[in-house]
């Protein structure tokens, strides 16, 4: 991975939005069974519209009813929890690969 790749994976997570990002269940008479991914925690139990702000959501891993969302595996929760997971961990995965360079061109020196 060159410079101008973590230079492009650090723009996109500066533009997207703030996080941390949270895993969240939520049920109403519209989606029926929704994944989502928040910028606000849940209290594990699922939510009804209007019990949740739809502006904190910010990706869905599964909208059951209509099927608007889904994945053939089935792993919707599983792939919320990556998306919210990422969130945190890019910003450092690309500050820790620049921290390696940088003492890699410390001690090459």
């Amino acid at each position: 991975m060159d410079e101008e790749e973590l230079q492009e994976i650090e723009e996109l997570c500066s533009a997207a939005t703030p996080g941390p990002w949270f895993v969240r269940i939520l049920d109403d008479d519209s989606a029926m069974n929704l994944v989502a991914v928040s910028t606000t925690p849940g209290d594990d139990r699922p939510r009804r519209w209007p019990e949740f702000d739809h502006g904190e959501i910010v990706a869905a891993t599964l909208v059951q009813h209509p099927r608007y969302v889904d994945s053939g595996d089935e792993r919707w929760d599983e792939n919320a929890a990556f998306i919210a997971m990422a969130r945190e961990a890019v910003p450092r995965l690309t500050a820790e690969i620049r921290r390696l360079r940088a003492a890699l061109s410390d001690g090459a020196g």
